[in-house]
């Protein structure tokens, strides 16, 4: 149903390196580099950076969040440990989450400049 994705961001060098970082655990890779945008995706973008200077850090009760389809567990704990080594915060650690309709497995971060971003998997076991 969706396309492509954009975030904000206040340091495009800044993002564009963490996302790097984070999105390589998903199997995403940075495509296209343009002076205000940078792209990652499989085959195509489908998820951009794009710089607003001057941006403010997204608050944390706007409830907007990204979240991000991994095939396995392991890749969703490697996503929230490089986001976080990559100058993210944790918003909520690598886990299972029943609940009533679904059991998933998911983790949730936030980039430097407050975006939050969950991957999540849905385990068969």
């Amino acid at each position: 149903m969706i396309d492509h994705i954009s975030v904000g961001v206040s340091d495009l060098d800044r993002a564009a390196k963490f996302y790097e970082a984070a999105l390589a655990a998903l199997g995403l890779v940075r495509l296209v580099t343009r002076p205000r945008t940078v792209g990652f995706g499989k085959a195509y973008p489908e998820f951009w950076i794009n710089l607003r200077e001057g941006m403010p850090r997204v608050a944390p009760e706007s409830g907007v969040h990204i979240c991000l389809r991994a095939k396995t567990t392991a890749e969703i704990d490697a996503f929230h440990a490089a986001a976080l080594s990559a100058g993210g915060a944790s918003d909520g650690t690598p886990g299972l989450r029943p609940h009533d309709r679904v059991r998933y497995y998911a983790a949730f971060v936030t980039d430097p400049d407050g975006n939050r971003i969950e991957a999540v998997t849905f385990p068969q076991e």
